[in-house]
């Protein structure tokens, strides 16, 4: 895959597209990984993916979509370090 590919505004935009998707289609008290907007995006080389996801995120949270979630507490993606779940706003 050419490295422009990797990441950039398309990659952007689909896993922010994703992250919303995967949310929807679960409860609206359900969680989901990173990981999982970036398999669904990516399902070979996901890895590559994690911290787009996160920044992904982070949009998300910024634009008040999604809340980001450590130990079920609602976190500030800017300093949350260690493993973090997404869920829908409200």
């Amino acid at each position: 895959m050419p490295p422009e590919e990797k990441t950039g505004p398309d990659v952007d935009a689909r896993l922010e597209a994703a992250i919303l998707d995967l949310l929807g289609k679960r409860a609206p008290t359900s969680t989901i990984c990173p990981s999982d907007a970036a398999r669904a995006v990516r399902p070979d080389g996901w890895r590559d993916l994690m911290e787009p996801a996160r920044r992904a995120a982070r949009r998300l949270v910024a634009d008040g979509s999604v809340v980001v979630t450590q130990g079920g507490r609602v976190v500030d993606p800017a300093t949350a370090t260690g493993p973090i779940r997404i869920r829908r706003a409200g």
